[in-house]
């Protein structure tokens, strides 16, 4: 049959790129992937992925094996400081079985995901990607979309019907759509995230625990079997990174149980990051579209932001392959646009805002007084049921588009 389109050029070999490119493949639209390195972000970075991501991954063929090569975490803790007690929780157990499906959170640090995703892309799908391939520029006409590249031989155009900026915070399919305008904020405190390899299971700690304060609030996060931990804390604003290092033993001492000292832990990786709340003024301008980082930034308590940027990803695919079936036009583009920002405001945002604030409150004694979602946590702590029920809270981040399918 005649097909509304031929060609869909993603920009940006990350982890939704990755994830689109394996969506639209399998469902047989051709992809091409332009990424300007010469090879995949080899940092360790974001390992958890919620569960209103995890139908987006089994949809791509990929979860069972997710879970094979990672793990799929279950419980959650908010600790004092003190004493590292525990405030509240909640155990998702009760998720490995929703209406027969298992919608446990999944764990693959990204770097591995990363692989797996392009192994599929390349050897079952036959996938094209250009690496050293770093765009520059978009345009279009009424018929196509092209991308200006600096390549190993020179700047060249390549077209396709549909352009999609995954590229990241730093996107310059973004820019070239709206030049500086990322309309948001970025936090004054300063987060570091390491990995290390640390015993925390003889403290009685499990998969992820938050720890409540002002100065010393940080997350706790097994991302391998083997036992490496994400540690995420947060630092005092202007501090220069040669500090931020120094400071390093300093502060798993202040924070973290046993108050280890530098032989009593192995580091793996460490690096600072300034958190933002962003979102574009759009996500499609004609044959251009944003998906994930790209299209907005939110701080990493919680998880909301490779999370949503698999479900964003997840959607855009359902506009395009209704597109591509003839079972939508391209109108529904501009929906896909509205629904993520209004997602992204509504969801993404005000719940990782929220995370934030709650791990690095000013009275983190009275913060279980003054918290719904802490209230709501500990109401539960005993009843299945009610946790499953909060835990499903979470896809609210999700919006059906094929709803808008014709009938």
């Amino acid at each position: 049959m005649e097909r509304p389109f031929k060609k869909v050029l993603i920009v940006g070999a990350g982890p939704s790129g990755l994830l689109l490119a394996l969506l639209l493949s399998k469902h047989g639209i051709p992809v091409e992937i332009y990424e300007a390195s010469h090879e995949l972000d080899k940092q360790p970075r974001a390992a958890i992925y919620g569960s209103s991501a995890v139908p987006e991954l089994r949809r791509a063929g990929i979860i069972d094996e997710i879970r094979r090569r990672g793990m799929s975490p279950t419980s959650v803790s908010w600790r004092r400081w003190e004493d590292h007690s525990v405030i509240t929780g909640m155990d998702g157990s009760s998720m490995a079985d929703v209406n027969g499906e298992d919608l446990r959170m999944a764990c693959l640090v990204l770097d591995k995901l990363d692989e797996l995703m392009l192994q599929e892309f390349l050897t079952k799908y036959n996938g094209k990607i250009f690496w050293k391939h770093k765009v520059t520029n978009t345009g279009q006409d009424e018929t196509q979309a092209w991308i200006d590249v600096e390549t190993p031989e020179g700047p060249k155009k390549f077209y396709g019907d549909y352009i999609v900026g995954c590229d990241g915070a730093t996107s310059q399919v973004r820019k070239s759509l709206f030049g500086e305008e990322f309309p948001g904020f970025t936090w004054e405190r300063q987060i570091v995230a390491t990995n290390v390899y640390y015993d925390f299971t003889k403290f009685g700690w499990k998969d992820s625990s938050f720890t409540l304060n002002p100065d010393h609030f940080f997350m706790a996060a097994r991302i391998t079997p083997d036992g490496l931990y994400r540690v995420t804390y947060g630092e005092s604003p202007g501090l220069t990174w040669e500090e931020m290092k120094a400071r390093q033993p300093l502060k798993y001492e202040l924070m973290l149980p046993g108050r280890p000292k530098p032989g009593d832990y192995k580091m793996v990786m460490m690096s600072p990051y300034k958190m933002h709340q962003r979102c574009a003024p759009s996500f499609r301008v004609g044959r251009i579209l944003l998906a994930a980082d790209a299209a907005h930034l939110c701080n990493p308590w919680g998880g909301m932001g490779i999370t949503g940027g698999f479900v964003d990803v997840g959607g855009l695919y359902d506009c395009l392959a209704g597109i591509w079936d003839g079972k939508a036009d391209e109108s529904i583009l501009d929906l896909y646009s509205e629904k993520r920002i209004e997602k992204w405001k509504t969801v993404i945002n005000p719940v990782s805002c929220d995370n934030f604030r709650r791990v690095s409150d000013s009275d983190p004694d009275t913060l279980l007084e003054r918290d719904p979602v802490l209230q709501a946590c500990k109401a539960a702590e005993n009843d299945p049921e009610a946790q499953k029920k909060m835990a499903l809270a979470a896809f609210s981040v999700c919006y059906d588009f094929t709803q808008h399918y014709k009938s």
